[in-house]
């Protein structure tokens, strides 16, 4: 009687989807993943939960942080922190601080973001880390960073610099990338700012080394990453229109290679999928039976209304089920979610959409529970008797 219920849809969105088997990017990364924010459809995946060295690009934890801590008001923008001799050892990519420096919060961030400070993350760490040490915010972060859903990400240090067990999938490095943008509008642009000249030092030091930044692709973020041991890497994003990418490659060989690759996959990523309409909102595409209620059955609808990113080749239907626990108990709330939609377009991996109850449906009183007692011990008498 109970079980989960696949209802495919192929009539239904026959109609609506055409679609041919999408050509996958073929890209030289070591590690690739892209994904659509607006529908969560994954656009390629190319090894994206193997861990491997993130380089600068786990700098996006340390941000994430940070922004955190500017929310609950344990730091603020205009805080100025001292800068430890720890900090001022690192070399690589720094802002050039020394000992005597006390410096706000909020050039530490932009030095983060466009110059790569290593040393600016040290400062950022050693003040939020619980003992107050750059080790124990590493810690800290990969809590974090599990409690968020980044199962192959953990970190050694606050700024990437090579160390065993500094790892993170670019799959994670997607995930971190999409809540940046999505948990912090407010300090988002930040990441597009292309130059920033922290008092006057290092002149030759001011740039932004993300290579997409100013090419009129929409790209606004978000962070490169490179050593020897991890190659080159970027965490990107871009807007066209309505729609919003994240991308994340690793382990190319060259930052020429890094940028002619990002930008491949950004125009691809916009020219080879469009967005298209499944359903609106209200409209029942499917019914599922209901247990002691005073309605047999309720029908299945979206709560808002649905489009799903598609190749923009025309094809075949796209393969689609409306998947649910069947029957389903009453009282159901008119709205509440008791189903998904989930599309299967070849050459991509499935996406879902929350269904919701299109009415109220009461339990049943008692002539109802006496009826369904009985259909039930009827059906299992028919079934015969269980056993091996």
């Amino acid at each position: 009687m109970f079980g989960l219920i696949r209802t495919v849809l192929s009539a239904f969105l026959a109609v609506l989807m055409l679609a041919l088997p999408v050509a996958a990017f073929n890209t030289n990364a070591r590690s690739a993943f892209v994904l659509d924010i607006n529908t969560g459809t994954v656009l390629l995946n190319k090894d994206a939960d193997t861990p491997l060295p993130p380089a600068s690009m786990s700098k996006l934890m340390t941000l994430y942080v940070a922004f955190e801590a500017l929310g609950d008001g344990r730091l603020t923008l205009d805080e100025q922190l001292p800068v430890s001799q720890h900090a001022m050892s690192y070399g690589g990519s720094t802002m050039f601080l020394d000992t005597t420096d006390r410096v706000r919060v909020e050039d530490l961030l932009r030095g983060i973001i466009v110059l790569s400070g290593n040393d600016a993350c040290v400062v950022i760490a050693e003040a939020l880390s619980p003992d107050g040490t750059e080790a124990g915010f590493a810690r800290y972060m990969t809590q974090r960073a599990q409690k968020m859903g980044m199962t192959n990400s953990t970190f050694a240090n606050s700024n990437g610099w090579p160390a065993a067990g500094h790892r993170m999938s670019t799959r994670d490095l997607a995930l971190l990338a999409t809540r940046l943008i999505k948990d912090f509008p407010q300090y988002y642009p930040l990441f597009s700012e292309r130059e920033f000249a922290f008092d006057g030092r290092a002149p030759q030091n001011v740039h932004n080394r993300n290579p997409l930044l100013g090419l009129g692709i929409g790209a606004d973020g978000l962070k490169t990453g490179h050593t020897s041991e991890a190659g080159y890497g970027l965490v990107g994003s871009a807007k066209q229109g309505d729609r919003r990418i994240v991308f994340v490659i690793s382990g190319l060989d060259s930052a020429k290679a890094r940028a002619e690759e990002s930008e491949a996959i950004v125009n691809w990523a916009f020219r080879q999928f469009t967005l298209r309409p499944i359903a609106t909102a209200g409209t029942v595409i499917a019914e599922a039976d209901v247990w002691m209620g005073r309605a047999p059955r309720v029908g299945l609808t979206p709560a808002e209304d649905l489009y799903a990113l598609m190749p923009v080749l025309g094809g075949d239907a796209v393969e689609a089920e409306v998947v649910f626990n069947s029957p389903i108990e009453a009282p159901i709330a008119k709205g509440q979610e008791i189903a998904k939609l989930i599309l299967k377009p070849e050459g991509l991996d499935e996406t879902a959409f929350p269904l919701v109850a299109d009415r109220d449906i009461a339990a049943g009183g008692f002539v109802t529970r006496v009826k369904t007692a009985a259909i039930t011990l009827l059906h299992r008498l028919q079934e015969g008797p269980q056993g091996s």
